[in-house]
């Protein structure tokens, strides 16, 4: 009886693996950016990420929450961010229109200045897995990392002269990008006269 069990709590595991692969295998898996996710696809990508953060150190913020931090983290986020997270005031961008899962537009509503700094710090340097959000390690160094986190969890509270530095030099929102010339392509023999 018990020997039958275990057989089949096996076979089971074992079926649903194979469903799953066959599910991926014959191309039945959204891929496109326009497709809908894939069953608890969001959820389960949540829970590993707050299950993960859950398990790491807390650190304080590095950078104080001052203007002069403020605004220079919001140079560096305007130059590594704001093409896929937005500005103040502005429309999302075709780049992050066009992503899946949408990046968050951190200027509208709510952002992450819920989140505490310490995790916007991590997502920043070490990026999230299959979300498009890149990991900045190498790219920025600590310092800039920090400003940018301590920047977004005070985003609601920040002085005019950092939104006002935000808004200086924004990102082309959908449709004002210049399109491209119209071109004829012409077939290309494979034979060379």
């Amino acid at each position: 009886m018990l020997k039958g069990l275990i057989l089949g709590v096996i076979l089971g595991v074992l079926l649903v693996g194979a469903a799953i692969h066959l599910y991926f295998a014959t191309g039945q898996a959204p891929v496109a950016v326009t497709a809908s996710p894939m069953p608890l696809e969001r959820r389960y990508a949540h829970i590993g990420l707050d299950a993960y953060l859950n398990k790491l150190p807390h650190p304080e913020p590095q950078t104080p929450a001052d203007e002069a931090n403020f605004l220079a983290g919001a140079e560096t986020y305007k130059s590594h961010c704001a093409v896929c997270h937005g500005l103040p005031g502005l429309p999302k961008t075709s780049i992050a229109a066009g992503m899946f899962p949408k990046p968050p537009q951190l200027w509208t509503g709510v952002g992450v200045t819920d989140d505490e700094a310490w995790e916007t710090y991590w997502k920043v340097e070490n990026g999230i897995r299959m979300t498009g959000m890149p990991g900045f390690k190498g790219t920025l160094n600590e310092a800039q990392i920090w400003q940018v986190s301590v920047l977004l969890k005070n985003a609601d509270k920040v002085p005019p002269s950092v939104t006002a530095a935000l808004a200086e030099k924004p990102v082309a929102p959908i449709g004002a990008l210049p399109t491209a010339p119209s071109m004829t392509m012409q077939p290309k023999s494979l034979v060379q006269p």
